[in-house]
């Protein structure tokens, strides 16, 4: 097996330590996990971690964008395999099902954004995130919206993404809470 080269080396050492960081903050929280933890659930020094990144927070966002282009790559895929809107809405719903209110990644969430209020840089950072998140939910319900929808996508991105993070919180303290206030929600702005 040929000998990898030293970037494919520091590619796989990031994947890693960003694959074990994710399954830990997941599991303990974004105060729970120490760069102390995620090295040593890696197999590595914290050397190795500082090499990769600055501090905890820049890792922490790289799990959040790697859990972010995972579950908004699998909620695109249940609508983008739909024929017609309510075909698109039910697999946006089957993804709602197994996601809103995911106690790991809720909890991360929120208390990484509590973390950011203390750093206007980190803020924007995470700023800068959710506007791509409200920017391609926004681009698949533009295709979707006829001239008599209730608001623009734009607008009906943001309120659907709020709701969606609501009801994340209280499905976490209270799993019996159906996600389907949030496709009643669509269903209603959508006419």
């Amino acid at each position: 097996m040929p000998r990898l080269t030293r970037a494919e080396s520091q590619a796989r050492t990031r994947d890693l330590l960003i694959a074990t960081a994710r399954t830990l903050f997941l599991r303990d929280g974004y105060h729970g996990t120490s760069l102390e933890k995620v090295a040593d659930a890696a197999g590595f020094s914290k050397g190795a971690v500082y090499s990769n990144f600055r501090n905890k927070d820049e890792l922490c966002l790289a799990v959040l964008d790697a859990i972010h282009a995972d579950e908004l790559n699998a909620a695109l895929a249940e609508v983008s395999r739909a024929r017609t809107f309510d075909e698109g809405v039910a697999g946006f719903q089957r993804w709602a099902e197994r996601m809103i209110g995911d106690e790991g990644w809720t909890t991360l969430e929120v208390e990484f954004a509590i973390q950011a209020r203390r750093d206007p840089d980190l803020r924007e950072e995470l700023a800068a995130r959710d506007q791509i998140i409200r920017g391609t939910i926004a681009s698949v319900l533009a295709t979707k919206l006829d001239a008599n929808a209730a608001m623009d996508a734009e607008d009906m991105a943001t309120a659907l993404l709020s709701l969606g993070i609501g009801l994340g919180m209280q499905r976490v303290i209270d799993p019996s809470i159906p996600v389907n206030v949030l496709i009643k929600t669509l269903r209603a702005l959508t006419k």
